[in-house]
């Protein structure tokens, strides 16, 4: 059943800047992750020491929402029995199936195609959202505004003009199934939210996705030895982004069809470059400069497109 109109929304504005946020910190994400890497000594042909740092990564995010919103709430946010279905659908969708074969896959991929395939998860969401749950309606302008998004995110990853090299189910295969299960994840994140606490799903969710992400790392051999103070802030940095950046995005979808906000997606790629320039003190060539403003162009076209229809 189609639900796209006659329900409340945030404002375009509203929209914008905190979806941007949510792109900005998910881009920062990339390169604290090879930072947590190296400080905690995880080697990049290791997935099962991978996957357990990103159960450790979402179990503390969960208990960032949780315990946060419970102060603010001033009550304990506890699941009832109606939230145990949602709880354990998001789990499995948007961490566990998610997350296990992105990290796997990123170790049997080249970055640049990895970068591609990650970039296409707004075009998989709409699709989901208007062909598989029948949540809004397919548009031409729809399709559109992601074609031009895709275009975008191909102008930034290929940047530098390097070939795309091969392709291979262990690799980009299995990046492209984290990016069929996020979507999944969106969509019903969407159907949930309307009626649901979003705060109390994603939360929980996470806790429990993310335990089940460290049974799986711990399981096939996972340990990490190493423990510092620059290794616990890049960790803690890294679970209050996924905290608030998924918080934010579960409350937008609560209010908005899920193509209004899947389009900012595309903005990940060029908020990565920005981040890895104005932080990481990455230089961008001054020859690559025009495909970046043309990325802009285009991702920007795109997402116009598909919020003002």
């Amino acid at each position: 059943m189609r639900r796209e109109s006659g329900q409340a929304r945030t404002s375009l504005l509203l929209t914008a800047t905190l979806a941007i946020v949510c792109c900005a910190l998910w881009g920062s994400a990339f390169g604290f992750v090879k930072l947590g890497y190296e400080l905690w000594g995880i080697a990049s042909d290791s997935p099962a020491q991978q996957v357990l740092f990103a159960g450790l990564r979402f179990c503390l995010a969960g208990v960032f929402v949780l315990v946060g919103t419970s102060v603010v709430r001033r009550k304990p946010l506890l699941p009832t029995r109606a939230d145990l279905a949602p709880v354990v659908l998001l789990a499995i969708s948007q961490t566990t199936l998610q997350y296990a074969p992105f990290y796997i896959g990123l170790a049997h991929a080249s970055g640049t195609n990895s970068s591609l395939v990650q970039g296409s998860s707004a075009f998989v969401q709409i699709l989901l959202a208007t062909l598989v749950f029948r949540q809004e309606s397919l548009t031409s302008r729809k399709l559109l505004g992601c074609v031009l998004g895709v275009g975008g995110v191909a102008l930034v990853t290929l940047r530098e003009g390097g070939a795309l090299g091969t392709w291979s189910l262990m690799g980009e295969g299995l990046v492209f199934a984290s990016v069929v299960a996020d979507s999944v994840a969106a969509c019903l994140t969407r159907r949930f939210g309307v009626e649901g606490d979003v705060f109390l799903l994603t939360g929980w969710q996470f806790v429990c996705g993310g335990a089940v992400l460290m049974i799986i790392g711990l399981g096939t051999g996972g340990r990490i030895e190493t423990w510092s103070p620059a290794a616990l802030g890049v960790l803690a940095y890294l679970g209050a982004l996924s905290a608030v950046a998924f918080s934010v995005w579960a409350w937008l979808l609560k209010y908005n069809p899920v193509s209004r906000v899947a389009i900012y997606r595309f903005f990940i790629p060029l908020c990565g470059v920005m981040f890895s320039v104005a932080f990481l003190g990455e230089a961008v060539p001054v020859a690559q400069m025009p495909a970046l403003v043309a990325s802009l162009v285009l991702i920007v076209a795109g997402t116009v497109l598909v919020n003002t229809e």
